[in-house]
């Protein structure tokens, strides 16, 4: 029996393939690189699909609301409401009587002993442009006419009352037995047109 060599020859081409360090640091940089910018791709592209979806959405929303109408470039419209309001307003403020003042003054010059029963006031009509005065009635008892005349006397310095006039003056018993004067007096409102 002949004896075989099993194992292969040695081939001389196969000593000059040797892996040299640089190709394969090259192959292992280009493949890590690729890698990088795999991830940074698919990093980016996935926020680029998060921007366009917020895109879209606020699109859908923008087109939802409706378009306002064209406002109307003409100023004349405009211009007739505002004389319109202002005509309305001064005509109101001609014939305004600042009945919270005239109350207030009234209640400040209103003696201790005496009291009132009615209190009327009437505002000018719309005849009254001019001069707007209002007619003013009060009504009350105190324990005097001595009071009578102290609540006309303080009446006449109130700067709003004119043509302040005692109507009645009238000495009556009260249901506790003391004597009580039951009195009416009248007056003008000024307004604010009137001198």
């Amino acid at each position: 029996m002949r004896a075989v060599n099993l194992l292969p020859r040695d081939d001389p081409r196969s000593s000059s393939r040797q892996t040299n360090p640089i190709v394969l640091v090259g192959v292992i940089g280009a493949v890590a690189a690729t890698a990088i910018l795999a991830a940074f791709f698919l990093t980016v592209s996935a926020g680029v699909a998060d921007k366009q979806s917020r895109l879209d959405a606020a699109q859908a929303e923008l087109d939802a609301t409706p378009v306002p109408p064209p406002a109307d470039t003409s100023g004349a419209t405009l211009e007739q409401e505002k004389s319109a309001r202002v005509l309305a307003l001064s005509t109101a403020l001609v014939t305004r009587i600042a009945w919270d003042r005239v109350l207030r003054e009234i209640s400040l010059v209103l003696p201790e002993d005496v009291w009132l029963s009615t209190l009327s006031a009437k505002a000018p009509g719309p005849a009254a442009v001019a001069a707007p005065t209002a007619g003013f009635t009060i009504t009350g008892k105190t324990y005097s006419h001595d009071g009578v005349a102290r609540l006309l006397a303080r009446l006449a310095v109130v700067p709003q009352l004119t043509g302040v006039q005692m109507q009645h003056s009238t000495l009556v018993a009260s249901e506790s037995g003391r004597p009580v004067v039951e009195f009416s007096i009248q007056a003008v409102v000024k307004g604010p047109g009137a001198a």
